[in-house]
């Protein structure tokens, strides 16, 4: 079971970007991924979305 403490909402991205960008863009615009968090990321067209978890160890 994965534990999700927060929610975040990160800026639109394009749905092609993989796990390591999505990772470079919640460092660039939160600071550091914390956690026990989910980021959430919505494409431009706002009809699809990316969840990206951090567990503490790894994404």
């Amino acid at each position: 079971m994965i534990r999700i403490d927060a929610i975040w909402l990160v800026t639109a991205m394009g749905m092609r970007a993989g796990t390591k960008t999505a990772l470079a863009r919640v460092i660039a615009v939160l600071g550091v991924a914390k956690p026990h968090c989910a980021y959430l990321f919505a494409n431009r067209c706002a009809n699809g979305m990316k969840v990206l978890v951090h567990d503490g160890v790894g994404v």
